[in-house]
C-alpha cells in the first residue's frame, strides 16, 4: 500500500492524491442568464409524435424527479422503462420531505419576484451554482404549483380559498407552498399516481423490486443499465437509446442522517465508475433541526422542518452546563443566539448558518438534553401570541411526530434539535441540458449537483426534483434522442452488456464468498463516526487527511472482514447493505479529498482555516469560483492511481459575487 506525502503538521499534499484534467463546458447558451432557457427550448431537437414510440428510455428512481421524468416521457409518447428498489413507486424518498416548496408566483404581495428568488438561490448557495441554472429552477417554479394541484397535490388555503404561503430560511418573502408538514409525501402521493396512470395506458413499464447495480456504456454512450430483482436475486440488462438517474442524494453516507435507511448512492457511483464525472462531494448539507442522538446505537436521526422556524425561537442557557429544565430558566437567562447573531434573518437564517452556529454553542459547552447535544426550539411566545390552535393548525402533525419520538410535547417544553447529515448538493455533474458527461446518461433531482451551489436553501429541494421531472427532462431528452431515430436498441449480447453483467456477477461473488466475522452494517456504522468526525459541519486540512487514510483501512478491512448472510438467489437485505456499503467506502474518500482540495470555506464546506474576523465562511473566488468535475482512477487511490479534478468556472452576471451576510 502506497503511502501519502504529508506536511509536518500532517495534512497530506493533494498532489499526491489527484491531478488537474481538462477543463469542463457547462453548455449553457451564449446569452444573458435570465434568457438562457427560452433560448435554449427554442433551438432543442424535436421528435414528432408519431415517431416518438419508436425511442425508448430508461429513468431508474421513482421520487418526484423520477414519477415526473417517466410521466411526462410517457404522455410524450416515448416507450418507457421505469425502475425502482422500493415496492411501490410512491414509497420513494421524497416522501420524506415536510415543509414545503419554493414557488416564485409573486403571490404575496411582499415583494417577491423570479429574479428575487434567484437571487436568494444564488446567494444561499455561497455563489457555487450556475447563474443560468438558477434562472430555470426559478422561471419553471411558476408551473409547478399548479401542475401538482392539478394532479392532486392539496396545498394548503387562506380562508378565501387562495394557495396559503409561508417562509423558509435563508429568504424574506414568502414563498413556500406547503401541505401542513408532510408537503413531500402529498407531492409524491400525486406523482407518482401520475406515473400509473401512464402504467395503466401502457407507455411506462414499471419494474418494482429492482435495484440499478451498472450502467451500460456503449459506442461511448449510455445504452442501458444492469438491475438485480432483489425478490429472486436475478441479474439481468435492459437497453435503451437513453438513461435517466433519479436515485437520490448520497447523505446516509454519514450512516446517521434523516435520510431513509434504504436511501443510497449506488447507482450514482456505479455510473461514476463508468465514466460519468462527479461534483462537489464535499457539499453536504447538516439540517439544523434534526433530532439529536439518544444514544450510541441508534439507527438513523429524524427530520423535523424547517418550517418550525417560522414560529419557534432558537436558544440556549446563558450559562454553559445550566442544569435547570427549560422552564426553570427565566427570558433573560436565555441566548437567542441566532437573533444576536444574525438580526435581519434571525431563526430563518440558511441551513448552514444555522447548524454552524448550534453547532459552536454545542461544543462550547452550551449544549441541553440529558447528553448536552442538543439546543432548544421553544414555540411558548408563538403560543402566546397566535394561540394554540392556530400553532396546531400549522405543525399539528410535527409536533404529534416529536411527541412520539421523544415523549415530550413540544406545546409544554421545548424542543431539542441538533444537526444532522441531510441534503447533499454534490452529485453527478451534468451540463445545462441535465446530461453527464457520459452522452446519453442524464441526471435529476438530488442525484445532480445542479442548482443549489454549497448549499440549498430551504424547500428548493421539492422544487428541483419536479421542475427536473415535469419541465427540463422533457425537454432535452427528447433533444437528445431525435438524431437516434431509426437506431435499434443496443442487443443484450453485445460485449458491453455482457461486460457489465459480467462486473456485477463478480462483484456479487466476491461479496458471498467473504469469510469475515462482521455485518456489512457494522463497517458503515465505523464509516459514518469517521465522516462526522472528520468531514462534518467543520473541516481542518488535519482531520480530512486523517479521515482519508481512516477510510482506507477500513475499506481494506472490510473486503477482509465483512460476512454476508445468505445466498446471491433469493431477497437477500444483508448483500444489499453489504454492496451499497462498499460504494459508501469508495465515495467518502473523494468526499473527504474533495474537501481537502477545495482550500477555502464556502455554504456547507466550511474550513476552520478559512474563517472571516466574526467567525464567518470566507471564500477564495480566484481561486475556486468553479465546479470540481472528479473522474476515479483505474488503479485504485490505495495502489498509487491519483484522482482527475475537471474544473467548470462559474461566472455570475445577474447577481454579482458579493460576501454573503445575513446579519
Amino acid at each position: 500500500m502506497t503511502t501519502h506525502e504529508k506536511t509536518g503538521d500532517g495534512v497530506i499534499d493533494v498532489d499526491t492524491l489527484r491531478i488537474i484534467g481538462d477543463a469542463i463546458d457547462g453548455n449553457v447558451p451564449g446569452v444573458p442568464p435570465e434568457r438562457a432557457w427560452d433560448d435554449r427550448r427554442l433551438h432543442y431537437n424535436l421528435v414528432s409524435p408519431s415517431n416518438r414510440r419508436r425511442l425508448k428510455v430508461i429513468v431508474v428512481g421513482t421520487g418526484l424527479a423520477g414519477a415526473g421524468a417517466a410521466a411526462a416521457l410517457g404522455e410524450l409518447g416515448y416507450d418507457v422503462e421505469s425502475f425502482t428498489y422500493h415496492d411501490a413507486p410512491r414509497r420513494a424518498h421524497s416522501v420524506a420531505a415536510q415543509g414545503g416548496i419554493n414557488a416564485a408566483r409573486a403571490r404575496s404581495v411582499d415583494n417577491d419576484s423570479v429574479s428575487r428568488f434567484v437571487k436568494d438561490t444564488i446567494k444561499g448557495g455561497d455563489f457555487r451554482g450556475r447563474e443560468a441554472d438558477a434562472f430555470r429552477l426559478g422561471q419553471e417554479s411558476v408551473r409547478v404549483i399548479d401542475h401538482m394541484t392539478a394532479i392532486g397535490a392539496p396545498f394548503a388555503r387562506e380562508y378565501g380559498g387562495s394557495l396559503a404561503t409561508r417562509s423558509f430560511g435563508g429568504v424574506q418573502v414568502s414563498l413556500t407552498y406547503y401541505t401542513r408538514g408532510q408537503t413531500g409525501q402529498q407531492l409524491q402521493v400525486a406523482g407518482a399516481a401520475a406515473l400509473l396512470r401512464q402504467v395503466d395506458r401502457g407507455t411506462v413499464a414499471l419494474h418494482t423490486r429492482h435495484e440499478m447495480l451498472d450502467l451500460v456504456v456503449a459506442d461511448g454512450r449510455a445504452q442501458g443499465v444492469v438491475v438485480r430483482d432483489l425478490v429472486t436475486g436475478a441479474v439481468r440488462a435492459v437497453t435503451a437509446h437513453a438513461v435517466v438517474l433519479a436515485t437520490g442524494g448520497y447523505g446516509n453516507i454519514f450512516h446517521k442522517s434523516t435520510l431513509a435507511k434504504s436511501s443510497n448512492a449506488t447507482a450514482v457511483w456505479r455510473a461514476h465508475k463508468r465514466g460519468a464525472l462527479v461534483s462537489n462531494l464535499c457539499f453536504v448539507q447538516f439540517h439544523p433541526t434534526a433530532l439529536p442522538l439518544s444514544g450510541e446505537w441508534q439507527s438513523k436521526t429524524i427530520l423535523m422542518s424547517e418550517s418550525l422556524r417560522n414560529d419557534g425561537r432558537i436558544w440556549v442557557p446563558v450559562v454553559a452546563g445550566d442544569p435547570r429544565s427549560p422552564g426553570e430558566i427565566p427570558e433573560a437567562e436565555r441566548d437567542y443566539y441566532l437573533e444576536r447573531r444574525y438580526p435581519t434573518y434571525g431563526n430563518l437564517t440558511p441551513r448552514d448558518v444555522a447548524s454552524r452556529a448550534a453547532r459552536e454553542r454545542i461544543d462550547a459547552g452550551f449544549g441541553v438534553g440529558p447528553l448536552a447535544n442538543s439546543v432548544y426550539l421553544d414555540f411558548s411566545d408563538a403560543v402566546a401570541r397566535l394561540g394554540r390552535d392556530v400553532v396546531h393548525a400549522r405543525y399539528s402533525n410535527l409536533f404529534d411526530m416529536y411527541q412520539s419520538a421523544t415523549g415530550d410535547d413540544p406545546f409544554e417544553t421545548p424542543m431539542r434539535i441538533a444537526p444532522g447529515a441531510h441534503f447533499a448538493m454534490g452529485g453527478l455533474w451534468s451540463d445545462y441540458d441535465m446530461m453527464t458527461s457520459v452522452p446519453g446518461l442524464f441526471v435529476g433531482g438530488e442525484a445532480g449537483w445542479g442548482y443549489h451551489g454549497a448549499n440549498r436553501l430551504g424547500a428548493n429541494s421539492l422544487l428541483s426534483a419536479c421542475v427536473d421531472g415535469w419541465f427540463t427532462l422533457p425537454y432535452s431528452v427528447p433533444s437528445y434522442l431525435a438524431p437516434l431515430l431509426g437506431t435499434p436498441v443496443l442487443p443484450l449480447d453485445d460485449d458491453a452488456v455482457t461486460d457489465a453483467l459480467r462486473t456485477v456477477e463478480e462483484r456479487i461473488a466476491r461479496l458471498l464468498e467473504s469469510t469475515g466475522t462482521r455485518g456489512p452494517d457494522r463497517f458503515h456504522q465505523q464509516l459514518g463516526e469517521i465522516l462526522y468526525r472528520c468531514a462534518g459541519v467543520t473541516r481542518t486540512p488535519e482531520g480530512l487527511s486523517r479521515g482519508i487514510e481512516e477510510i482506507r483501512a477500513l475499506r481494506a478491512e472490510f473486503w477482509r472482514d465483512v460476512r454476508i448472510m445468505g445466498a446471491g438467489d433469493q431477497l437477500n437485505q444483508e448483500l444489499e447493505r453489504a454492496g451499497r456499503v462498499a460504494d459508501y467506502l469508495e465515495m467518502a474518500e473523494l468526499l473527504c479529498l474533495d474537501a481537502l482540495d477545495r482550500d477555502e470555506s464556502c455554504g456547507a464546506h466550511f474550513r476552520a482555516d478559512h474563517v472571516t474576523d466574526d467567525g464567518e465562511a470566507r471564500r477564495d473566488d480566484d481561486a475556486w469560483c468553479l465546479v470540481s468535475g472528479w473522474e476515479s482512477p483505474t488503479t485504485p487511490p490505495e495502489d498509487g492511481g491519483r484522482f482527475v479534478r475537471h474544473d467548470e468556472p462559474l461566472t455570475f452576471t445577474a447577481v454579482p459575487l458579493q460576501t454573503r451576510s445575513y446579519t
